[in-house]
């Protein structure tokens, strides 16, 4: 359950940075395109950049799950 838990930290997290990096990058595509410089918008480069995010928290959110499973679980949850 300790694994578990620290996974779905780390994938909500990765999730809600990714959802913010989407955000400011197509408010940033929209700025650009409000100043007259023509702006292409485009589904696959998005799903990408989430992507990417998402499955970067997945990663580095698996090695410490792991470590944490095998503690004791009072220690685990008290350390970072």
């Amino acid at each position: 359950h300790i694994m578990q838990q620290f996974l779905i930290e780390a994938l909500v997290v990765s999730a809600i940075g990714g959802v913010i990096g989407v955000i400011l990058g197509l408010s940033t595509a929209a700025l650009i395109a409000h100043f007259g410089t023509p702006v292409a918008y485009s589904l696959f480069p998005v799903v990408m950049a989430f992507s990417c995010a998402f499955l970067t928290g997945l990663l580095f959110g698996y090695l410490p799950a792991r470590k944490a499973a095998r503690l004791d679980p009072v220690a685990a949850l008290a350390t970072e």
